[in-house]
């Protein structure tokens, strides 16, 4: 009955979420969205208070919710969204998927002819030769032919711009799928707030430290289900929960280290977004419980060009690698090796490490001789950490939409290849599922994705050669975490 209880308090936490996270972005209610991605936890809380907590959830009942309801979320999402694109006329030429962003809520202000002028002068034959102005409901296009390279073009453009309508307009460049570069000016909703003085605050601080405390209380519940406890004797022993914190502590660290290192990158290019939200995991089960489904951050303003966009994206993950090996190898020399079953998948108390190449290595290094190929990895708490923020990391290095990954493929290689590079990961994903079953969990987050990110200000300028080689490093780093361990190289080893 305690698991209700935990259940009834964490609802409105997630409602809240829900309805921060689709406002102005569909018209589906925001209460059937939330009753979607609850779903599965009523259905798991309903099945234990059935069938008593000693009785493991059977893997379709695990897995069937946890993949049919994000899907079903999704749809009643861009069901909405449809219904809102609708409204809008269409262009032949490429529309800027920030400007859907930023008008949600505040229609264009027109400009008139003498202001038309005044933007016409904007543009320098010699910087970019301004062919016509294209007025839509969304944004006034400006179409011309690129006289110089795309950064002066840009900076120069956007300081006559300024100068001419201060605040008014977002300046976006980007490349049609011609791939023509062109102009759009998009207003600024943020313009008439500042007037109005209405410009909402973003640091919502008491939010913040309250999502992490119910975060740090799931996690070191479930750092106790780990240890080999149980809920019920947890509940009846407050003080059993310091043995928790060996994975709880660890893991928020690594969470924190992901989050809060875009989040100051943030800062530094003055792009406006929120403190790390940590999502508390919003049931808990004896048999398998991460406690979190790690921090979400929410951008307020556009970012300003793809380096600032790669910048974004890979540290945290880069960072948080660096923690997230130290960690590890504490973990698992702390870890016991026990014998192998023939399906350990999600056994953390006999887990293999060979699902992961990476995994193996660093378990070869810590565990020594005592790792050999007929023996598994009874994980300590704190190893558990460790793999959790590896798989987090995994996660976000997909190249893949609006995940680090993604963003990394879009800042070095522009949104179209981004968006082709998303399609040919998840089709490879598909093929490696058939040959090896592990890898059809990854399968299942790279469909569940979108393939479309959302653009910088300046999306034509090219990265130098530096980032473009560490995007490569990231994304190699990608394979070497989520591919199994190639025999050839484990027989070597003896793993």
């Amino acid at each position: 009955m305690k698991l209700w209880l935990v259940l009834i308090f964490l609802s409105p936490i997630a409602y809240f979420v829900v309805a921060r996270s689709i406002k102005h972005k569909t018209t589906t209610p925001v209460w059937l969205c939330w009753l979607v991605i609850m779903m599965p936890s009523f259905i798991w809380t309903a099945w234990t208070y059935i069938f008593g907590e000693s009785q493991p959830l059977p893997l379709p009942v695990y897995l069937i919710p946890l993949i049919v309801c994000p899907l079903l979320y999704g749809w009643l999402v861009q069901r909405g969204k449809i219904e809102d694109k609708s409204k809008l006329s269409h262009s032949d030429e490429q529309k800027p998927p920030i400007v859907e962003e930023v008008l949600k809520t505040t229609p264009p202000r027109p400009i008139n002819s003498q202001e038309e002028t005044t933007l016409r002068n904007c543009f320098p034959w010699n910087i970019y030769y301004l062919q016509n102005i294209d007025y839509r409901p969304q944004a006034i296009f400006c179409r011309g032919q690129l006289k110089t390279i795309p950064a002066k073009a840009y900076e120069e453009i956007k300081n006559n711009i300024e100068q001419a309508f201060g605040d008014r307009f977002f300046l976006i460049f980007q490349e049609s799928f011609k791939g023509k570069p062109f102009f759009a000016l998009v207003p600024n909703p943020e313009a008439k707030a500042t007037e109005q003085g209405m410009v909402q605050s973003d640091l919502r601080l008491g939010f913040a430290l309250f999502l992490f405390a119910i975060t740090l209380l799931t996690t070191t519940f479930a750092g106790v289900t780990i240890d080999g406890s149980t809920v019920e004797n947890t509940w009846s022993n407050p003080q059993s929960l310091v043995r928790g914190l060996d994975y709880s502590i660890p893991l928020l660290f690594i969470i924190a280290i992901q989050k809060f290192t875009p989040y100051l990158v943030s800062i530094h290019y003055k792009i406006r977004t929120t403190l790390p939200y940590f999502i508390p995991f919003p049931f808990l089960l004896d048999s398998f419980s991460l406690g979190t489904l790690g921090a979400i951050l929410h951008r307020r303003s556009p970012i300003p060009h793809r380096k600032a966009l790669f910048d974004t994206a890979i540290l945290g993950s880069l960072l948080g690698l660096l923690a997230i090996v130290p960690v590890l190898l504490w973990g698992l020399s702390l870890s016991e090796v026990v014998p192998l079953k023939e399906s350990s998948t999600f056994d953390i108390q006999a887990q293999d490490p060979r699902l992961s190449f990476l995994l193996s290595l660093l378990a070869k290094l810590a565990l020594g001789s005592a790792l050999t190929p007929e023996m598994a990895i009874r994980l300590h708490p704190l190893a558990m950490a460790g793999c959790v923020g590896l798989f987090i990391t995994a996660i976000n290095l997909m190249p893949i939409g609006q995940l680090d990954g993604g963003q990394i493929m879009h800042a070095v290689f522009g949104q179209k290849m981004a968006i082709a590079v998303g399609q040919i990961t998840r089709i490879l994903a598909l093929l490696f599922a058939l040959i090896h079953p592990y890898f059809w969990v990854w399968t299942i987050i790279m469909w569940l994705i979108p393939l479309v990110d959302q653009p910088a200000l300046n999306d034509v300028t090219e990265l130098d050669n530096n980032r473009d080689l560490l995007g490569l490093f990231a994304l190699a780093l990608l394979i070497v975490i989520i591919l199994p361990l190639p025999s050839a190289i484990g027989s070597w080893l003896n793993i």
